[in-house]
């Protein structure tokens, strides 16, 4: 049988997506017991890191997503009172993401979610670290 170029088996995309979708599906039940939702983690992940007041447009950049699907997820994140939206004193058009209290306080209890993440992978962290490496290099050169 010859080769086939558009095998999906052999697609580095497909691959991509199914591990990313493993991957997302596996941090369901952790992010469950915290009220989070996959997106919902990343931006607390980001605010989190930041420590300070972060752009709607930073935010967005930072976890690569736009503002349209941003600005639904955020109005959840301050339903649930771990953020608030506010505009810039500085420049009307920019909106400011600032953690609440009980955003900062929701920090402790998912502290223990990368090393149970980790753990699930059961690959040596070296490989990990190498294959996170590759990722964010591919990443990069398709941006």
């Amino acid at each position: 049988m010859p080769h086939d170029p558009l095998a999906l088996d052999r697609q580095l995309c497909f691959s991509l997506y199914r591990a990313s979708r493993a991957i997302t599906r596996a941090y369901r039940p952790l992010l469950k017991d915290i009220g989070l939702t996959y997106p919902q983690y990343l931006v607390m992940l980001a605010l989190w890191q930041c420590g300070e007041p972060m752009g709607l447009n930073d935010i967005g950049s930072r976890i690569s997503l736009d503002s349209g699907t941003l600005t639904p997820l955020l109005r959840r994140l301050e339903e649930a009172g771990l953020i608030t939206r506010a505009r810039d004193r500085t420049d009307e058009r920019r909106r400011l993401i600032a953690l609440t209290s009980a955003g900062r306080d929701l920090r402790e209890r998912a502290a223990a979610i990368p090393g149970r993440m980790t753990a699930l992978y059961s690959q040596p962290r070296a490989d990990l670290e190498r294959l996170k490496s590759a990722l964010d290099d591919m990443a990069a050169r398709l941006a």
